[in-house]
């Protein structure tokens, strides 16, 4: 474990020294925003939610007309994001919910987020650690293959890949990590082709070794 720990320390580290820069790539100015953002981006790319949610936001402008919208007329704003009747039922009833339950505040714990429609633990840790700024890890599908590939973590059951990587990774920088992953899974370790040449992990990645050995 130590040794696992060691290796997790040194690949957040060389990936902060690549991407300096860590930030969620949707685009949000309220907490409520980045919840609804992220309940759009399942099976859809944050480019086309940042697009939808320039709308969506112009035209329910507070948490407010969220709760009171008419759940058609954000159908027919969100339907470019897919699952869109989903959707809006949940964006819509998430937001009643922040209102009657946590006084209009998006609530800063697991199990506050987690009461509320559509918000499994991705979501709850991705608000969590950018709203809030407490330890967080965020399991989206980047991160559970880039950390399967790096021999950091097993499966790719979210929960489990969580619990894996909150017992090895340095949890005060564990948040941007995940952004950083997201980044370096969009440049580098693509899930198909991965880049293995010239990359800054190549050669503390388990599965660039193995490629290697080909």
């Amino acid at each position: 474990m130590v040794a696992v720990k060691s290796r997790a320390e040194e690949i957040v580290s060389r990936l902060e020294r690549v991407y300096p820069g860590a930030q969620c790539s949707l685009e949000y100015e309220k907490p409520y925003e980045l919840l609804i953002a992220v309940r759009l981006s399942a099976q859809c790319t944050d480019a086309r939610v940042n697009i939808v949610t320039k709308e969506l936001f112009r035209r329910f402008p507070t948490l407010e007309s969220f709760a009171e919208a008419d759940v058609a007329k954000v159908e027919e704003i969100v339907k470019p994001c897919g699952l869109f009747r989903t959707k809006a039922a949940s964006i819509v009833e998430l937001s009643k919910k922040i209102i009657s339950d946590f006084g209009g505040k998006v609530p800063d714990t697991m199990e506050g987020l987690l009461s509320l429609p559509g918000v499994g633990r991705k979501t709850a840790n991705l608000i969590l650690g950018d709203v809030y700024k407490q330890p967080a890890v965020v399991t989206d599908t980047h991160c559970i293959r880039i950390c399967g590939r790096l021999g950091l973590s097993e499966g790719t059951d979210p929960a489990r890949v969580e619990k894996q990587l909150r017992e090895i990774l340095p949890m005060d920088r564990a948040s941007d990590f995940c952004h950083r992953i997201v980044n370096f899974g969009r440049d580098t370790c693509t899930a198909r082709n991965p880049k293995c040449g010239g990359c800054p992990l190549g050669d503390i990645c388990e599965y660039g070794g193995k490629r290697d050995k080909k």
